[in-house]
């Protein structure tokens, strides 16, 4: 479970068992979701492991429900310039 922060501040949530790959995908666009078509994936600021696929997915829908400001709140600790 990830979240990457666009060069334009949005957040973008995903799941993978491969996070850094997954980045890397995001940042070519060939094969990244198509949101980074649109928006330049700037950098991994939060990351959970230790998710089946199935905890990952009910995680993922949880932090999209949140408000901007919360998944902010959620990712400060782990945002390092």
């Amino acid at each position: 479970m990830y979240i990457i922060r666009t060069d334009d501040h949005l957040l973008y949530t995903g799941i993978t068992t491969d996070i850094d790959r997954r980045f890397s995908e995001h940042k070519s666009s060939v094969k990244g979701a198509k949101f980074f078509r649109g928006h330049k994936a700037d950098r991994i600021v939060y990351r959970e492991s230790g998710h089946d696929r199935s905890s990952a997915s009910k995680r993922e829908y949880a932090i999209k429900k949140l408000s901007k400001k919360d998944k902010l709140i959620l990712t400060k600790q782990y945002d390092t310039p």
